[in-house]
């Protein structure tokens, strides 16, 4: 075995143990507290999950809620890199953007989501609020990564005759991915979350939020904790299938 098989396999077994860990924590916690209405156990929880996960309810509430705030993440991914590379070059834009950048950072997402509510509606509350959450990640580590490029790299392409394509495959892409695949990791999680908080408080028919917020009315507690591990769930499969992607385009642009 490999010496990075062997990091990787105990990196998984560390992760495991402390997942381990974590759940027997919460089923002595539940059985102590007894009571199915404060805390439901974690078997509960897997059981009621068997119940939801083969009714085409769950699989029309799950396909509503990660189309649109995959899409927010998505039209939020796009605009940030634009934003980002436009204010790397012209400096007035940079100034211009600056001051959104930072009320978008630090407006509560709740605030926004029901002033979002009051202009669109309910239905696509979730791509909205998924896009205002990702535009100013991606935009601040994608700049941050344009600003450090090493311009001598540049310098050297342009006095070689690097065709155009390859310049920007071999001195841009290569520098910019790892902020790239650093951004789009932290904001499609959040994404997640703040999406579904936004369905939570839109109440759109048909979505994630709508269950929850059922769940929280009916104190339905072991639905309440399967939709959120179901929202956990997705988001971490999401986080892994576009960091694996942008991993395999990395090592790609490194062999060209």
């Amino acid at each position: 075995m490999s010496s990075r098989a062997k990091a990787d396999l105990k990196k998984f077994l560390i992760t495991s143990a402390s997942v381990l860990f974590w759940l027997i924590v919460w089923q002595i916690a539940a059985v102590r507290l007894n009571s199915k209405i404060l805390l439901v156990s974690p078997v509960d929880v897997v059981k009621r999950l068997c119940v939801l996960v083969p009714t085409g309810n769950f699989w029309r509430s799950v396909g509503f809620s990660a189309t649109r705030i995959l899409l927010g993440f998505a039209l939020g991914l796009t605009c940030g890199c634009l934003l980002a590379f436009a204010a790397g070059k012209l400096r007035f834009v940079r100034t211009l953007f600056s001051p959104l950048i930072s009320v978008m950072k630090s407006i509560p997402v709740a605030s926004f989501t029901i002033l979002a509510l009051i202009w669109i509606g309910s239905k696509d509350l979730s791509v909205l609020v998924s896009f205002l959450i990702c535009v100013p990640i991606v935009y601040s580590n994608m700049l941050e990564g344009i600003d450090a490029l090493d311009p001598k790299l540049r310098e050297m392409s342009e006095v070689f005759g690097i065709p155009v394509w390859r310049r920007f495959v071999g001195v841009y892409l290569s520098q910019l991915l790892p902020y790239f695949r650093s951004a789009s990791r932290l904001a499609i999680g959040l994404c997640w979350k703040s999406g579904a908080a936004a369905e939570v408080i839109g109440i759109p028919d048909g979505s994630i939020g709508e269950k929850l917020f059922e769940a929280k009315v009916y104190l339905e507690t072991a639905d309440l904790f399967a939709w959120t591990l179901t929202v956990i769930l997705l988001s971490w499969l999401c986080e892994k299938a576009f960091t694996t992607l942008t991993a395999l385009l990395q090592r790609r642009v490194e062999r060209m």
